[in-house]
């Protein structure tokens, strides 16, 4: 299991110092929350704030563009050290060819849908093609949001299409993660979680604690 800790829960203000307390972790990402104010009704960080990130962590990170215009952000950080790039299959019409380009500069592309947006909207030509298929188990945009129950029946109708079709990629799970949830969603094939208030709300003291929670240990 990867757990992926949602950056928009740190202290921004002490940022550099947030980010020391995961060196060295294993299976950890780093999550990034971009949002543009217009495909969701919030507005976080661009490309000033990732590049800063990316010079003072070696951790992958994992970049969750809630933006309508994912091209333009996938050139801009293309140059970052980005590791994962994740883009919303209901924000563009040519998903498969913006996944096709995006291999050209990330070693992982992804592709989110919404909790409304149905797993059969999602084509096999882009299931066949992507790393990671995030699945937001709250609706995008604001944090600390309770999770939606029908994540489940998403993730196993995902778990069953991976193991007709061999479909190798990350499940991601997004919103309303921690350790009431957190064995429910590996037992239904989730393989990357992000969680950013249960990480983040007892202070840098426990957030070693909280990961090895999410991770089972």
């Amino acid at each position: 299991m990867i757990i992926a800790p949602s950056l928009l829960s740190c202290d921004f203000l002490n940022i550099e110092t947030e980010l020391k307390h995961f060196d060295g972790m294993d299976d950890l990402w780093l999550h990034l929350d971009i949002m543009d104010g217009h495909f969701v009704p919030n507005l976080t960080f661009g490309p000033p704030i990732v590049k800063m990130i990316s010079e003072k962590t070696n951790l992958p990170l994992d970049a969750h563009c809630m933006v309508t215009n994912p091209r333009w952000h996938m050139e801009a950080y293309s140059k970052m050290g980005v590791h994962n790039f994740t883009f919303h299959l209901e924000a563009c019409d040519d998903a498969l060819e913006l996944i096709k380009d995006a291999k050209k500069y990330y070693k992982s592309v992804g592709i989110s849908i919404k909790p409304n947006t149905p797993v059969s909207d999602i084509s096999d030509e882009i299931l066949a093609s992507i790393d990671l298929l995030l699945v937001m188990s709250v609706e995008p945009g604001f944090g600390g949001q309770s999770f939606i129950e029908g994540t489940y029946d998403k993730l196993d109708q995902i778990q069953n299409l991976k193991n007709e079709n061999g479909y190798n990629f990350h499940v991601q799970v997004d919103g309303g993660v921690g350790e009431g949830n957190y064995q429910k969603l590996s037992d239904h094939g989730a393989t990357n979680l992000v969680a950013g208030s249960f990480v983040f709300k007892k202070g840098p003291d426990h957030y070693h604690n909280q990961i090895k929670i999410l991770k089972g240990e």
